[in-house]
């Protein structure tokens, strides 16, 4: 049940209100935002929630239980609120999201009517649709550790103890001739063995990238030209003479641990776990007669 601030029943009870939606954004590289559905602009708790933005939200619903509330915002895209290539670049993924009951003669009087992340985003030509998962969709997401035959640490993370700023783990490239805004070939890293950089990151650091990453698919070297694919396009155009820094890529397999990074001592996954044919597996006439099982003596 919410509980109303003062003035905001006796608003609700005299039969004539003027009330708005207010949307607040924070996205995790801290830049916050706000819109409204009025048709000026709304400003309380130090953010001007902004008018005629195009952005609206679906119905609101509430249910008991730990059930995920969903809900969908639309947006248009626009240089001046929400462009594309923010949203391309992710930098709304995951951005929390108030909804707002406001009055907004008296913006002091309103109510939190929900509170969430932003989930999945669609991007059209000229809008976008993106999810609202309430609070309870955090208790969907796992916790503690799973038993696997692969590594469950990130490479170069604390668990993992790499160290990526060694100049052996790490490449400093410059794109010689782009095919598309995933695909292109590079100078810079011929000192490094073909595949070497498939799986690792890559750190735009000039160019219209400058500042995001993504991962790579496939580093390639073929009559010494160094070719690398990444997993998703670049938000923007990739151009000859951008600069980047890529790092050296992990399968998560206890082999690749040990040869190309030798830190099998770290690695954070099973790989002598038993697996199915242990679980289905049964004595044999054979290993009767042996004495022996095939999984010991």
């Amino acid at each position: 049940m919410k509980t109303l601030p003062s003035g905001l029943q006796d608003h609700l009870d005299s039969g004539a209100t003027t009330l708005c939606w207010c949307w607040r954004i924070a996205r995790r590289d801290g830049v916050v935002q706000g819109f409204t559905d009025h048709d000026e602009g709304v400003s309380f708790g130090g953010v001007l929630y902004e008018a005629a933005t195009g952005f609206t939200a679906s119905e609101v619903q509430s249910s008991l239980g730990l059930a995920v509330d969903n809900l969908s915002v639309l947006g248009a895209l626009s240089s001046d609120a929400i462009a594309e290539a923010a949203l391309a670049a992710g930098l709304y993924d995951d951005a929390e999201i108030e909804i707002w009951r406001v009055n907004w003669v008296a913006p002091e009087q309103r109510v939190l009517m929900r509170k969430g992340n932003l989930g999945e985003v669609k991007r059209g030509s000229l809008s976008f649709e993106a999810e609202v998962r309430g609070l309870a969709q955090r208790l969907n997401q796992p916790a503690g550790r799973a038993f696997g035959h692969s590594c469950d640490a990130d490479l170069g993370a604390a668990r993992c103890t790499v160290d990526l700023d060694d100049p052996a783990l790490r490449g400093n490239g410059t794109v010689t001739s782009a095919i598309d805004a995933r695909r292109f070939q590079a100078s810079g890293l011929g000192a490094f063995a073909s595949g070497w950089f498939s799986g690792g990151k890559l750190m735009w650091t000039s160019g219209a990238n400058d500042g995001r990453a993504m991962e790579v698919k496939r580093h390639a070297i073929s009559a010494s030209v160094v070719s690398i694919e990444l997993w998703q396009a670049m938000s923007e155009a990739i151009s000859a003479g951008d600069g980047f820094t890529v790092t050296a890529g992990c399968d998560k397999q206890f082999s690749t641990c040990k040869a190309k990074f030798a830190n099998g001592a770290n690695f954070r996954g099973f790989p002598y776990m038993p697996g199915n044919d242990a679980v289905l597996s049964y004595p044999s006439r054979g290993d009767a007669l042996d004495g022996k099982s095939r999984y010991g003596n």
